[in-house]
């Protein structure tokens, strides 16, 4: 029997792994760079959405930079998450706990405080409509390096009471985690959560060094964990949850096609699961794209994607 977008729609869940600067839609993005005077190369929003054809990680993160200027100031922020967190209202989101990436905004002139008052101030406006409780996390850019990381929490320090956590995220390859260790000590010290990206085009090795070095809460993505059955029997041993993100694997080619893809596998271990949509603007879709992808290509049942739905309530970092 077909999954459709209402039955996905009617599951609550939380979202976990979701880039507030990869919703930006093409239209959002002209809308901004007119409104602040910072021209892009694309004319109209179907040259901009033409240009979504990724071959890697990196060759995403070139035009994710580049859309990212034209957010400058706190209203700009808060339109971005106010048009995402209507979307997760309307794929059952109850509860999404959003990342950033303030280097990127300092390193433009943009100052911290527009960045997280701007989130703040549209996630109060949702939850105060009864649309889904947002909270933040900062992530630091694992090419910049540890001591860049260490500047920026330093800076991040004064609006820990309004953060949730910090993460781990950009380039993987070559930028192991195990050089973050004293940034995520001292992160814990501001009594901030932590989680980090490591396994989706990374070996397994820097889940491992996420686990025991920087001793995450939660591993974002994940996927290549499957290719070490030690890992597993840790992972599902531990109940350390994956923020596993599908239709983003398949679009910058870390799973050939989404038949293929290493979720049941995950599930089959025992390993907590949960689906999260990345960068939903740049992917092809937001979080019920990924359950309804799932249904199709790998055959889940409604009763597989409420298991799905319930493990991402689990895996909140406020456990609700």
């Amino acid at each position: 029997m077909t999954v459709t977008r209402a039955q996905v729609a009617a599951l609550p869940k939380a979202e976990l792994h979701l880039h507030i600067e990869g919703t930006l839609e093409p239209e959002l993005a002209l809308e901004l760079s007119a409104r602040n005077g910072v021209p892009l190369r694309h004319a109209d929003a179907a040259a901009l959405r033409r240009a979504y054809a990724f071959t890697s990680l990196s060759s995403f993160l070139d035009l994710y930079y580049e859309c990212m200027a034209v957010l400058r100031t706190a209203r700009d922020f808060a339109d971005l998450a106010g048009a995402y967190l209507a979307k997760a209202r309307a794929d059952g989101v109850t509860r999404t706990e959003i990342f950033f990436d303030p280097q990127v905004h300092m390193a433009r002139g943009v100052p911290l405080s527009a960045v997280i008052d701007g989130l703040s101030a549209a996630a109060g406006r949702s939850a105060a409509a009864g649309g889904p409780r947002a909270e933040l996390i900062a992530c630091f850019l694992r090419d910049r390096g540890p001591d860049d990381a260490m500047r920026t929490l330093e800076s991040l320090a004064g609006h820990a009471g309004r953060l949730l956590g910090v993460g781990l995220d950009s380039a993987e390859v070559g930028y192991p985690p195990a050089g973050f260790a004293g940034v995520f000590d001292a992160a814990r010290g501001l009594g901030l959560h932590t989680v980090a990206h490591a396994g989706e085009e990374g070996p397994p090795e820097y889940v491992w060094q996420a686990l025991d070095l920087l001793g995450v809460e939660r591993v974002d993505h994940g996927i290549r964990s499957v290719e070490d059955p030690a890992l597993l029997r840790r992972l599902a041993a531990d109940g350390t949850p994956l923020t596993v993100c599908p239709l983003s694997n398949v679009r910058l080619r870390c799973v050939d096609v989404m038949a293929n893809h290493p979720l049941p596998r995950l599930l089959d271990a025992g390993v907590l699961v949960t689906v999260n949509s990345d960068d939903p603007a740049y992917f092809g879709g937001y979080v019920a794209d990924n359950y309804l992808a799932l249904a199709a290509e790998l055959d889940l049942g409604l009763t597989d994607l409420a298991a799905l739905a319930g493990n991402s309530i689990t895996a909140s970092l406020t456990g609700s």
